[in-house]
């Protein structure tokens, strides 16, 4: 199998918080421009990649009768926006932030954000 390009992910939200911000800041540089850039796509599929992980562990750990890793509000009522996610991944230390891949970052803010009590 051949290897994948610098900065592909294997499945959307594999990829590092180096990478995703690497490409958020260049497109915050841009602007408006922004819109108009193909990474736009893929940042907004690795997150909802992110998302659906996430989603997807939470539903094996009750499924599987397991406290869950967190305890988000129902289904469309959490929300993350984009300046809450860009801070959170700032928040790693820049020389972790190539070994973190976005999804884990995903699910450490919604626990931090939503945890059992």
């Amino acid at each position: 199998m051949a290897a994948m390009p610098a900065g592909l992910s294997a499945a959307p939200g594999d990829m590092s918080v180096a990478t995703f911000l690497t490409k958020a800041e260049a497109l915050e540089k841009k602007g408006m421009m922004a819109m108009f850039s193909a990474d736009l796509k893929v940042l907004k599929a690795e997150a909802e990649g992110a998302g659906d992980a996430y989603r997807a562990s939470l539903a094996a750990d009750r499924k599987a009768g397991r406290t869950p890793h967190s305890c988000p509000p129902p289904k469309g009522k959490a929300s993350i926006s984009s300046d809450d996610m860009l801070a959170h991944l700032r928040s790693y230390p820049a020389s972790r932030r190539q070994a973190i891949p976005l999804k884990a970052a995903f699910a450490d803010l919604m626990k931090k954000r939503y945890p059992c009590s």
